[in-house]
């Protein structure tokens, strides 16, 4: 029987999936006879079926069509609807992909992508790490000063992630993200004019370049949250940071290189010219959504669908049902929201102060000379890439055991404090650059652990405001990252020593972990 007319042209969603297809079929199977429907069905279709119906939902997206597992269908007395699966989607129906297809799979090309970029995200930022001693010996800048010089970039990151997280969740990541590339790939090429021009015209450039990629890590939690199931999201952040973390390696290796064969301003060029082409390939293979990627398997599909359950509600939202202007009271209302506030700063105080110092660490207190200097401060985010990887699959598996996604997030997020704070400690009593290099390998290498704490836990307690949290905190972050990068020049400055300083980052990344374990939480949190 043809019921199209009593659909009505409504949509319902399913509270095991979530659909944003135009178009839906439906099969409506009981022992008497046989109905099917295109859309999902209203009241008035369900009263064809007794409680003891078995009801099939496919999904038709484009030119193909697929099928998910048998549902239960039960109609009350009043004639409200209610779907309750039969059979777990976990099931035989939708097993979990095995290694090649995950390796393999749309999702991972989507992530690797996004790898790619935060990679260059971080080797532009990077080179003035490298840069900063010659320009310092030209134009005869001093320690403090140099610390400015470098800060400047964070002045621009201030800005732009929460009014980046709010567009990325409004208009999605693949539009935000090409934007955000092509804007940081423009301030890195021009950096080299902006340097010779004036010390303004170089704080510019390295504003918008932290402007610029201020949208990158929301757009980072925004994909992922709609492209990975939460059983897979600490793998998805651990591939997407390895890139970032990679980046810092690349930069740090490659930048002497280059300054050696094209001057100071060589690897500014090469790596400029390089996120030109990024965007280029990001435009042409990549969506936002699955729902909205033309290659994408009918099997994949259904597996992130399926698995995704727990979001429909936020994953169907339609634009017009959108607010480009979050509630950002509750928002802040909440403790967890502090608890993930309190570990982005501690994170970026950290990673700013090593990624900013550290050559300049070696190349004063050991002695080294700067292409030495670059290399021993490239081994440790190697690793980071590594052990970033490794956290996410541990993360995961500890989920997929039983263990609580609350208790999960703590641990990462121990490890990734307690670990480096320690480690710290041994890089300030060290007496020669292999052991300060070993010490701080361990410390960046554990503090990946992190980012299967708070930085998935951002895509859990709020999906639908993972991009604008991502950018409350990161806001945050970067106003301590401010602080810890001029604070270190002027620490060095006043008591002569970086040891103190690092000794200081090591008590409050102690601090910060007692803070996040008390306040945090795995569960959703009602902000609306």
């Amino acid at each position: 029987m043809n019921s199209a007319q009593v659909l009505n042209g409504r949509n319902y969603s399913c509270s095991v999936a979530s659909f944003r297809s135009q178009v839906t079929v439906i099969e409506l199977t009981d022992s008497r006879s046989a109905s099917s429907f295109v859309g999902f069905p209203n009241r008035k279709c369900l009263k064809n079926a007794n409680s003891l119906s078995s009801l099939r939902i496919g999904v038709r997206e484009g030119s193909f069509q697929l099928g998910l597992s048998p549902y239960r269908v039960k109609v009350s007395s009043s004639g409200a609807e209610s779907f309750r699966s039969s059979s777990s989607l976990e099931g035989d129906e939708l097993k979990a992909p095995s290694v090649l297809e995950f390796i393999t799979s749309e999702r991972v090309k989507v992530v690797f992508m996004i790898g790619l970029a935060l990679a260059l995200c971080n080797a532009d930022r990077v080179v003035m790490s490298i840069a900063i001693v010659p320009l310092s010996l030209t134009h005869g800048w001093s320690t403090s000063f140099a610390g400015v010089v470098q800060s400047s970039f964070l002045w621009g990151y201030l800005l732009s992630p929460i009014a980046g997280g709010a567009l990325v969740d409004y208009y999605g990541g693949k539009v935000v993200m090409a934007w955000g590339v092509a804007l940081w790939s423009l301030a890195t090429f021009l950096t080299p004019w902006a340097a010779e021009t004036s010390i303004w015209a170089l704080f510019s450039m390295r504003v918008l370049l932290g402007i610029a990629e201020g949208v990158a890590l929301p757009c980072m939690n925004n994909m992922i949250s709609r492209w990975f199931p939460q059983t897979e999201r600490a793998r998805a952040v651990g591939l997407a940071m390895a890139g970032f973390q990679l980046g810092n390696a690349i930069g740090l290796t490659l930048s002497p290189i280059l300054m050696s064969q094209g001057g100071i301003f060589g690897p500014f060029v090469i790596f400029g010219l390089c996120g030109f082409l990024w965007v280029l390939v990001w435009i042409s293979a990549t969506s936002s959504t699955p729902d909205r990627h033309p290659q994408i398997s009918k099997s994949e599909f259904a597996y992130i669908m399926s698995k995704r359950q727990k979001s429909f509600s936020v994953e169907n939202k339609t634009k017009g049902e959108k607010k480009i202007i979050p509630p950002f009271g509750r928002l802040l209302s909440k403790l967890p929201t502090w608890s993930l506030i309190v570990a982005n700063s501690m994170h970026s105080w950290g990673f700013f102060v090593i990624l900013s110092w550290i050559p300049i660490y070696f190349h004063t207190i050991h002695r080294v000379n700067l292409r030495q200097a670059a290399w021993f401060s490239a081994v440790p985010w190697t690793m980071m890439a590594v052990l970033g990887y490794f956290a996410g699959f541990l993360s995961d598996i500890l989920i997929q055991r039983g263990i609580s996604v609350t208790l999960t997030r703590k641990i990462m997020q121990s490890i990734g404090f307690i670990g480096p704070g320690i480690a710290l400690i041994g890089v300030s009593a060290a007496k020669s650059p292999v052991m300060a290099s070993a010490w701080l390998t361990v410390a960046v290498g554990l503090k990946s652990f992190s980012h299967c704490g708070f930085l998935v836990n951002l895509q859990e307690i709020a999906p639908q405001y993972s991009g604008v949290l991502h950018g409350l905190s990161n806001t945050a972050g970067t106003f301590a990252a401010i602080l810890g990068t001029i604070g270190a020049g002027f620490f060095v400055e006043l008591v002569g020593s970086f040891r103190g300083f690092l000794l200081l980052t090591s008590l409050l990344y102690f601090l910060a972990t007692i803070f996040y374990d008390i306040f945090s939480t795995g569960e959703r949190v009602n902000f609306d």
